[in-house]
C-alpha cells in the first residue's frame, strides 16, 4: 500500500466513511481505537504530508481520548496501559459513577429519566431471559449497559461530575462499550447489579446506590484483570 493510499484510507476509518472488519467473538471492546491509533502513528510516521492537517486534528483527539502520547520533538506515540494503570482507571470510574449514583438519589427522577431507566432495564430483562452467545446479543447488551450508566450520569445533573466521567471513559480499558466478559452467570449479575442501583436511587437512598454503584465497577475490574491473566 502507498503512503497516500494508507493516508487516505485511515483517514476514512477516523471520519467512519471506510467499512471495519466485522468484529469477532472475542472483541468485546467495541471499536479498535487503539488499533486505529497505531494505524495513526504509523502513518504519520512514514513522513506522508497528504491530508496532514486533518489527521493532525485527528491525533489531538485521540491523544485527549488517551489513545495517544504527545512529546515535543518526537511527535506521537501510541499509549500503553499496564494491569496497574488499568486498574486505578477502574477505581477512579468507580469513585466517580457511585458519586454520580448518590447525587442522583438526591433528586426525584424526572419522566424521561425514569422512562430511560425502565427502557434500559426491561431490554437487559429480555437478554438475560434469552441469553444466547452471539454478536448480535453482544451488540444488544453493549448498548443496554451504555444506555443504564448514562442514565445514572444524566440523573447526577452535575455537569462538571459529567464532564469529568466522560474523560474517563473515553480510555479503553474502562470504556461503558467494553464488555470484559460475556458469559450468562456475569451478564445476569450485572444485570442485576443495575436494578439494585436503580431502586436506590429511586428510594432515595444515595450511600446505598453509591456503595452498589462502587462494587458493581469494582466487579467489571476484577473480571477484566482476570482476562488479562495479570491480577
Amino acid at each position: 500500500m502507498t503512503p497516500t493510499t494508507a493516508s487516505s484510507t485511515l483517514a476514512a476509518r477516523l471520519y467512519g466513511e471506510a467499512p471495519r472488519p466485522a468484529p469477532t467473538p472475542d472483541d468485546a471492546a467495541g471499536p479498535d481505537l487503539a488499533g486505529l491509533a497505531r494505524s495513526f502513528a504509523d502513518t504519520l510516521r512514514e513522513g506522508e504530508e497528504t491530508a496532514i492537517s486533518g489527521l493532525a486534528g485527528k491525533a489531538d483527539a485521540l491523544a485527549a481520548e488517551g489513545l495517544l502520547d504527545y512529546a515535543p520533538n518526537r511527535g506521537f506515540t501510541v499509549r500503553t496501559y499496564s494491569p496497574e494503570t488499568i486498574a486505578e482507571a477502574y477505581e477512579i470510574r468507580a469513585v466517580l459513577e457511585g458519586l454520580a449514583s448518590r447525587l442522583a438519589a438526591r433528586r426525584p427522577l424526572s419522566p424521561d429519566l425514569a422512562a430511560r431507566f425502565e427502557a434500559a432495564l426491561a431490554e437487559g430483562d429480555a437478554i438475560v431471559e434469552g441469553f444466547d452467545d452471539t454478536q448480535a446479543h453482544r451488540e444488544a447488551y453493549r448498548s443496554v449497559n451504555v444506555a443504564f450508566h448514562d442514565a445514572v450520569i444524566a440523573a447526577a445533573g452535575n455537569q462538571m461530575l459529567e464532564d469529568t466521567l466522560r474523560l474517563a471513559l473515553a480510555r479503553p480499558a474502562t470504556t461503558l462499550r467494553n464488555i470484559v466478559s460475556f458469559t450468562e452467570q456475569h451478564v445476569r449479575r450485572r444485570h442485576d447489579d443495575h436494578h439494585r442501583i436503580h431502586e436506590a436511587i429511586r428510594a432515595g437512598d444515595g450511600w446505598r446506590a453509591e456503595l452498589l454503584m462502587r462494587e458493581h465497577v469494582t466487579s467489571v475490574k476484577v473480571t477484566e484483570l482476570e482476562r488479562q491473566g495479570a491480577r
